[in-house]
């Protein structure tokens, strides 16, 4: 596969959306079904047999973050959300980051973790021994899935957790790690534990009861790295080394204090969201085990890590990451350093990424050829989407340019036509009262009622 062509797509939001399509065709070499679907998508007869009960469709804007290099390669972003600023604001920080040559990722083997819940074991330590001396007989049992096994995957290993103390008595867990290769993976882990669970009650001598994954995939994880310059960071108002001390600060406020954590870490979210919703991968999911991560010391913090970075010594406190001594006496000092790691569980294979006929197109323009790509791809994202927030808190504030977006719905809500819009909100924006009575009051003024 060639090279792909710069993502640095000056000017891309100030285009008409037929001339943004265009230069995303022509980049992703998209067909043109598959440009169809970037307007049509999902048929009401194919959202049928997706869930149940349909009655109905619901579309969300799918946008395009620009300017990203990751692993020195050109990748634009599709995003499905519905919040003002994110993509624009993401697409920003990509391009600070371009100025310390991208976003450097990497990633673990996708091994997710399933559950076998064993109660009413009469004998805990002996039941261990057992199902140890049973782990290869148990192992082979449970490679269920020749399509995994076939690439390479497959059952890992047997993990075993005593619970002495629960609400209803000691538990033995047995944990089931599954390597799922490029599937999400949910359904050949259950079955997998399905099929080991009678075997395993056999052997403690207790009864089975739940026998499911679990979505903390702490197992299965990715990370981004990103080195930035400070005087990247300058503007007409604030100094390079301001704004990073800013950052660094921010980021420690967020990880002390679990109020501003949560906060801090919807923000990644933001933007891995709406990279696994444009793919049609489990972004609850992969939420969930997010979260549950961030709390894994005992106390919520935040996901990521920034700090400021005098020169090349300063990396000896890092405990890793994948700059090359000649990269790190490249980079223009002082600079900000940030690192985000966290479970991700994503597939390119299976469930809704085939079913819904976007996720093909979305991971198409992504250049996805692995699970684990798409998962160090995302996580990029996360970080960058935070990188974004928190200067824009520590500079202009979160308002600036959000309210510029929102003023836009505030148009829409008080009944403007679609050549009214932007006339309208760029009124709220300059008066500063960015509310429906007044967008009303403008609508009436130029004749529109």
């Amino acid at each position: 596969m060639n090279p792909r062509p710069s993502s640095r797509l000056s000017g891309y939001y100030q285009k008409s959306i037929e001339e943004r399509v265009a230069i995303l065709a022509e980049w992703a070499d998209l067909c043109a079904d598959e440009v169809d679907l970037l307007h049509t998508a999902l048929t009401l007869a194919q959202a049928d047999k997706m869930i149940e009960n349909v009655v109905g469709r619901y579309a969300l804007p799918l946008g395009v973050g620009a300017n990203f290099l990751i692993n020195g390669d050109e990748h634009l972003i599709p995003m499905v959300i519905e919040e003002p600023s994110v993509v624009a604001a993401v697409s920003f920080a990509a391009r600070l980051a371009r100025t310390g040559g991208g976003f450097f990722t990497g990633s673990t083997d996708p091994i997710m973790i399933a559950q076998i819940q064993l109660l009413d074991v009469p004998d805990p330590v002996a039941a261990e021994r057992a199902i140890r001396a049973e782990e290869a007989d148990l192992l082979a049992a449970a490679n269920t899935s020749s399509t995994i096994a076939r690439l390479g995957g497959g059952p890992r290993r047997l993990e075993i957790r005593h619970l002495a103390d629960t609400a209803v008595g000691p538990m033995l867990i047995v944990h089931l790690h599954f390597d799922c290769r490029d599937a999400m993976g949910a359904n050949a882990v259950n079955t997998a534990a399905e099929t080991i669970a009678p075997r395993l009650e056999t052997l403690s001598g207790g009864r089975v009861l739940l026998r499911i994954l679990s979505n903390l995939t702490d197992q299965r994880r990715a990370w981004a790295e990103v080195l930035i310059p400070a005087a990247s960071f300058s503007t007409h108002d604030y100094s390079g080394e301001a704004v990073v001390q800013g950052i660094v600060e921010a980021n420690a406020f967020a990880l002390a204090d679990p109020y501003r954590a949560t906060t801090h870490n919807k923000g990644i979210f933001n933007g891995i969201d709406a990279v696994l919703i444009a793919t049609s991968n489990d972004w609850r999911a992969v939420a969930a085990g997010g979260h549950a991560y961030a709390a894994r010391s005992g106390q919520y913090r935040a996901l990521t890590d920034w700090r400021w970075i005098s020169g090349i010594e300063d990396f000896s406190a890092v405990d890793s990451h994948p700059f090359s001594p000649s990269r790190l006496s490249n980079i223009q000092y002082p600079a900000l350093y940030g690192r985000l790691e966290m479970p991700l569980s994503v597939g390119i294979v299976g469930g809704a990424t085939r079913t819904h006929p976007l996720a093909g197109v979305a991971l198409k323009i992504l250049g996805v050829t692995s699970a684990r790509q798409l998962s160090e791809i995302v996580v990029a994202v996360g970080l960058a989407q935070n990188l974004a927030a928190v200067r824009a808190l520590v500079t202009d504030g979160i308002q600036r340019g959000h309210m510029r977006l929102h003023a836009r719905q505030i148009a829409i809500t008080a009944g403007a036509r679609e050549d009214q819009v932007d006339p309208i909100a760029t009124r709220l924006v300059h008066e500063g009262t960015i509310r429906v009575e007044r967008a009303r009051e403008l609508l009436t003024q130029i004749g529109q009622p």
